[in-house]
């Protein structure tokens, strides 16, 4: 698309958040702080829902990238606009997405993969879409982490291997950043809500997948590792302390920096954004090495990452306990 339809392109997704505005409110559909989050006062939610219309309009616009993709983030958004305004089973959402990941490798025909790794992608993929979900906590990070994944991937895709159409990764963009203006500050006008961050969960995890497949290069996994890292060894942290992880918590590294130290959302936000900044920086730069040069890379970022978690994890319960 040229410049200027990408122009009112821009335009109608903002008219279609500020119309979700005037609805949220009117039907008092609102965030209200609880023993999860991190904010003190009801805000919007479900403002993430402009990551779904983005897709949709796009595909209206161009018929691409797929009617199966399509079909499944509407399947996976409903789901989470419904969780939003009533509160689903976690059934229910688990059918929904595995159903929507089913359709999307389908929709990959990915037959030199082999059956084994087709359900290893399907779970991990199940459990990543979630991830979005939980780590969706404080202003700035749906957004602003993900303008670090989607930048990441368009610059792969222009400079690397074209996995995907740009301009389709540049309309998910133009509703990030339209996101971030109304989430990324001190009070928030919006929450992603379970609409949004399960969407660009799902869009981005689509996008990686199709990379992955496409190039045959695993290392891409990497790209979304500080949400991963600090998702898997927070539920290894409550299996620990025996707490059912399917229950609210505030156990995610960020929760409990913010909570302990005071740290302001932003400031938390814009720590794992450059982190994993810095890390999409060295995939790309290593793309050059050879395959087990990067798995080597790969594997030492996750350590590096997992040993800071840790760290930080018992340095700041040693304190709490001290105290």
């Amino acid at each position: 698309m040229s410049s200027i339809y990408f122009f009112f392109f821009a335009i109608v997704l903002l008219g279609g958040e500020l119309l979700y505005f005037r609805i949220a409110r009117s039907y008092k559909i609102l965030d209200h702080p609880n023993v999860r989050s991190l904010h003190e006062r009801p805000t919007i939610r479900g403002g993430g829902i402009i990551f779904y219309l983005a897709a949709v309009l796009f595909y209206a616009i161009t018929l691409r990238p797929g009617l199966l993709f399509i079909v499944s983030l509407t399947l996976v958004s409903v789901v989470g606009l419904i969780d939003d305004v009533r509160s689903l089973s976690s059934g229910t959402r688990f059918l929904a997405q595995s159903v929507a990941f089913a359709m999307i490798l389908v929709e990959l025909e990915l037959p030199e993969v082999g059956t084994l790794m087709i359900i290893v992608i399907f779970i991990v993929s199940v459990a990543a879409v979630n991830t979005f979900n939980f780590m969706d906590g404080i202003n700035g990070m749906t957004g602003g982490y993900g303008l670090v994944a989607l930048g990441s991937l368009l610059y792969i895709n222009s400079y690397n291997i074209q996995f995907i159409e740009n301009d389709f990764l540049l309309a998910v963009l133009a509703a990030l950043l339209i996101f971030c203006y109304f989430n990324f500050r001190k009070k928030a006008v919006c929450f992603a809500g379970d609409v949004g961050s399960l969407s660009i969960g799902f869009i981005i995890l689509y996008l990686v997948i199709k990379l992955v497949t496409t190039t045959g290069n695993y290392n891409f996994v990497v790209l979304l590792s500080v949400y991963g890292v600090d998702s898997v060894l927070t539920i290894i942290h409550r299996l620990i302390r025996r707490e059912d992880i399917f229950k609210p918590h505030k156990l995610h590294l960020y929760q409990v920096l913010v909570s302990q130290f005071k740290i302001s959302h932003l400031r938390m936000s814009g720590m794992y954004v450059i982190i994993q900044l810095l890390i999409n920086v060295l995939v790309i730069a290593c793309l050059r090495l050879s395959l087990g040069q990067q798995y080597l890379m790969s594997l030492g970022v996750l350590m590096v990452l997992a040993l800071l978690y840790v760290y930080l994890k018992r340095r700041i319960f040693s304190d709490i306990q001290a105290g």
